[in-house]
């Protein structure tokens, strides 16, 4: 099936829009808010409706406090789903809704091998081909996509990090929205490209914040 190939052909490419078509060198000082990480809630305010993500910071430690830095610091608000894929994933947190890329924290160290699956509902981290690559973009996995789980060095996976416990119907209303050709633009290098998977209506995140 047309769909089948396309999502085979997706999990190679996963870290189209992960910020590394070009290598970023930039980086912007933040530093969370948040110390205690342990159960920690992230609700993710969309456009469509409210997600609620409970993050494993015994299994993933780096990258929810890397997550959290990002909440903390408002990072995300303001930014849409990028690339949207039924039957595979939803995928956010790195263009503006005109396809400007917005400049990210140093990458971080993959924690693909930490006995997390990726699931349907779990979160996990997109990245590029370097294991050790990833920034702030994030996927939400909406099948069994096991296939993206770690293996060895040579098929290390992508980090899952928490899983939806609320508004997996929000999730995933967004997996169902209408998609097309995007503009992207990287201010960093005045690149300029074309995607696909682009939700032809804007689908923003209008506020993450830590669930009190």
């Amino acid at each position: 099936m047309k769909l089948e190939r396309k999502k085979i052909i997706s999990i190679f490419i996963l870290f189209l829009f992960s910020g590394s078509i070009i290598s970023l060198a930039a980086s912007v000082l933040m530093k969370p808010k948040t110390t205690e990480t342990e159960g920690t809630i992230v609700v993710l305010e969309t456009s469509l409706g409210d997600i609620e993500v409970e993050l494993d910071a015994e299994k993933a430690p780096v990258t929810v406090e890397n997550f959290l830095t990002y909440v903390n610091a408002g990072w995300f608000d303001g930014l849409c789903f990028h690339r949207v894929m039924y039957g595979f994933v939803i995928q956010g947190g790195g263009f503006e809704p005109d396809g400007t890329y917005k400049t990210t924290m140093e990458p971080i160290v993959s924690e693909a091998d930490n006995g997390l699956s990726n699931t349907n509902g779990t979160i996990a981290m997109a990245r590029s081909v370097d294991p050790d690559s990833a920034t702030s973009q994030f996927y939400i996995n909406i099948a069994d996509n096991t296939a993206l789980d770690y293996i060895d060095e040579e098929n290390p996976g992508y980090t899952v990090f928490g899983k939806v416990i609320s508004g997996m119907d929000v999730v995933m209303d967004i997996a169902r929205a209408e998609t097309d050709l995007h503009e992207v633009y990287y201010a960093d290098y005045d690149y300029t490209g074309t995607v696909e998977d682009w939700p032809v209506e804007d689908i923003l995140i209008i506020s993450a914040y830590v669930k009190e």
